[in-house]
């Protein structure tokens, strides 16, 4: 138990039961003591990392977020055309989240309303750092005039709203259905947005007739 305790990457160890935990439990039954059993340390070691189970369940949801702006980050550094390398960004920030939540959907709406008031300060903050991908991708194509993108700044926030109905915060258990559909939807409005952004020599001749 010490040994586990001291390790570097304690936190990951702690958040990964946890994730594991809400998809047996939900967040309603889930205690610090499930947490505990399930990681092999002393329910202590859990509050000198997480003061309590929301701030807890909370960081994990933070770790998603965190992972989403890295792979962002990834894929707008790839060398695939502006408007693939859009594409990729927004049907990612919608399937990454819907991945990281699927095993537990039914216990989801549970969750969500749970920590409702706390994680609608940090959604704010999620999305600030995914526009600000967006903005980087977007000034690189207008100054590259592969993108016809005057205002990066506000088509970034734009389209981080377009696609932030699909997100699972938005989405109850049945909402968010099956996840080939997930992505045919965020697909469609992806393509719509991105429309609207190639210079018109560059737009296929289906989109100018």
């Amino acid at each position: 138990m010490r040994h586990i305790a001291k390790r570097s990457d304690i936190r990951d160890l702690i958040l990964d039961a946890v994730d594991a935990l809400l998809a047996k439990y939900g967040y309603g039954k889930m205690t610090m003591d499930d947490v505990a059993r399930q990681v092999g340390i002393g329910k202590g070691t859990i509050y000198l990392h997480f003061p309590s189970k929301e701030e807890l369940v909370l960081a994990h949801i933070d770790r998603i977020a965190e992972t989403v702006v890295r792979k962002l980050q990834e894929t707008a550094g790839s060398s695939d055309s502006m408007d693939r390398r859009l594409r990729r960004m927004l049907v990612l920030r919608v399937l990454q989240r819907f991945d990281s939540v699927a095993h537990y959907s039914q216990s989801l709406g549970d969750l969500l309303s749970s920590v409702r008031a706390p994680l609608l300060l940090r959604r704010q903050a999620y999305f600030e750092k995914e526009a600000e991908v967006f903005e980087g991708l977007l000034r690189e194509g207008a100054r590259l005039g592969s993108l016809d993108c005057p205002d990066p700044r506000t088509t970034s926030l734009i389209l981080i709203q377009s696609t932030n109905s699909l997100l699972p915060f938005n989405l109850s258990a049945r909402e968010l259905g099956r996840r080939e559909e997930l992505e045919d939807q965020v697909g469609r409005i992806a393509d719509l947005l991105i429309k609207g952004l190639l210079p018109s020599l560059s737009r296929p001749a289906s989109w100018t007739r």
